[in-house]
């Protein structure tokens, strides 16, 4: 599509559903979606692209993975492998005791 207008439908991400599905788009920023809605579960969020966001279990393994490479040479982890930005509401959740105490 060359130009796009409030309410086409596309295809996107939806990170409520996890699965590529049919968005409306919801507002525009320079001629490019900003917003979508996904019309299957109705929940607003950025226009993704249709790109996964990466998850948590791949950006703890690039965190590792820099680590032991600074480790073994110093100053090469910052060229070697570029770190996806985590998002702010990313905080490791404490597990919670389930059972009885005796």
């Amino acid at each position: 599509m060359s130009e796009f207008r409030l309410g086409d439908v596309i295809d996107d991400h939806c990170i409520k559903c996890r699965r590529i599905t049919n968005h409306s788009i919801v507002s525009i920023v320079t001629a490019k979606p900003a917003k979508v809605r996904c019309r299957t579960c109705y929940h607003d969020h950025d226009f993704r692209n249709g790109e996964a966001p990466p998850s948590k279990k791949d950006l703890k393994k690039a965190e590792l993975f820099k680590e032991v490479l600074a480790a073994a040479v110093p100053g090469a982890a910052t060229e070697a492998v570029p770190e996806a930005e985590p998002e702010a509401s990313e905080k490791p959740k404490k597990a919670k005791a389930r059972g009885k105490k005796a």
